[in-house]
């Protein structure tokens, strides 16, 4: 068996044929180019996934199904994605839309970390366990959930939005709309942000020197670099995000006592540095602390490859 897997975003479009072991056999991409209502959204990734299709030596008749990993609020059972803040689309049908376009009958939608959550229970860092949470670290925070091997969404497919839990009362305002969000304090964005106010007050940090002494080259590697440098500026940044980021993670732990509990996105890839002092903090304050069974707390394995893999997953 073959499956189509699409990884929707605001800036690129990726496709790629995997087989049934969640390998990728052939992948592509493509630039997100934006009109009014989308349709040149759906002409592009279609061309795409018949591309892709054609490069991997297959055809359309070889492939089982395509999935879709969307960014915003999606409606998995009409193929619908209802809201995408980076995308024009509004209420759009776009599983019929592109099963017409491509001619692949079984096409399923769902949101990109949802997605992602799904592909890692199945070939990733989740595999083998039946109830498993993924968190993914970037622009923002974002999160899946699987309960007894299923996709939670809510009744209304907005479920799971967990960068989106208030851990600072009255806080930071968040793109969300509330105040004092996870997203807001353990983003990446949150740590570039975090960063650039800790080297305005000390001129003299190692971090200057990371990002040779350009504010602007500021990124989510800057305070682990600059913390081999044993810079002590950049520990006081790494500490407060590292409790912020083990808040939200213990309030997960908490609420759903997942048996695994993934971390993704670009910062996961410090590995240890991030994770250890996560566990350390979530072992002390988790309701849990005292049960012979705890969540497991590690590093998602699929990557980059998780839009695309957690796509193709989306039907089984």
């Amino acid at each position: 068996m073959y499956y189509l897997g699409i990884d929707l975003g605001g800036m690129s479009i990726k496709a790629g044929v995997c087989d049934d072991n969640g390998k990728i056999l052939f992948s592509d991409t493509c630039v997100t180019v934006r009109n009014e209502d989308g349709d040149r959204i759906i002409n592009d990734m279609a061309n795409l996934c018949l591309k892709v299709i054609k490069d991997a030596g297959l055809t359309v008749d070889d492939i089982e199904y395509a999935g879709i990993a969307s960014p915003g609020s999606t409606d998995s059972e009409k193929g619908v994605i209802i809201y995408a803040a980076t995308l024009p689309f509004l209420n759009y049908p776009i599983a019929s839309k592109l099963s017409e376009k491509t001619g692949i009958k079984k096409i399923y939608i769902d949101n990109d970390a949802n997605a992602a959550a799904k592909g890692e229970a199945i070939y990733g860092a989740a595999k083998g366990y039946k109830d498993s949470l993924f968190i993914t670290i970037g622009t923002g925070v974002g999160g899946g959930i699987i309960i007894d091997d299923k996709v939670y969404s809510g009744f209304n497919f907005s479920g799971a939005e967990l960068g989106h839990i208030v851990i600072v009362k009255d806080g930071l305002d968040c793109p969300c709309g509330r105040k004092g969000c996870l997203e807001s304090y353990a983003s990446t964005t949150a740590l570039i942000r975090q960063t650039k106010e800790k080297m305005l007050t000390n001129k003299e940090s190692a971090l200057w020197k990371v990002c040779e002494g350009n504010i602007d080259n500021v990124n989510g590697k800057t305070v682990f670099d600059a913390m081999l440098l044993d810079d002590e500026t950049a520990k006081e940044v790494y500490e407060e995000y590292i409790e912020y980021v083990a808040c939200g993670i213990t309030n997960f732990i908490n609420i759903f006592q997942p048996e695994v509990l993934s971390i993704g996105g670009g910062i996961s890839k410090q590995g240890d540095i991030l994770i250890n002092p996560i566990k350390e903090i979530v072992e002390r304050e988790q309701y849990s602390r005292f049960s012979d069974k705890k969540t497991i707390i590690k590093v998602a394995e699929l990557q980059n490859d998780a839009g695309i893999i957690g796509a193709a997953s989306l039907g089984k």
